[in-house]
């Protein structure tokens, strides 16, 4: 059909999380070595329009709510500044282990 399925739009979102944290100074590598984990606990994608195949697509991140052990990331996808896709992902702060944890104090001085 020419457009982007709609289960790739998640590696767009972990692409734009994962050099979010890189920006903030917290590679994801860092955060691991650290003992923590940022399991994905739920996802929400409102599709506006499809993504073609080979189009650039620029994802745009803020950071919405934390708890103690949780964060919301909220994401604008765009191509040429048309609004694609709009998303929020939920994480959960867990040990290496998988056990829920509080997050590090980093994400909400940052956040």
């Amino acid at each position: 059909m020419g457009i982007v399925h709609h289960a790739a739009y998640l590696p767009y979102l972990e692409e734009a999380r994962v050099a979010y944290l890189r920006q903030l100074g917290h590679p994801y590598q860092e955060v691991r070595r650290d003992g923590f984990n940022f399991a994905v606990l739920e996802v929400v994608v409102r599709y506006r329009r499809p993504l073609e195949f080979d189009e650039l697509v620029d994802v745009r991140l803020r950071a919405g709510a934390v708890s103690r052990a949780s964060f919301q990331l909220a994401y604008l996808l765009t191509v040429d500044d048309d609004v694609r896709a709009t998303a929020v992902t939920v994480h959960g702060c867990a040990d290496p282990s998988g056990k829920a944890t509080r997050l590090p104090a980093w994400v909400g001085e940052i956040f």
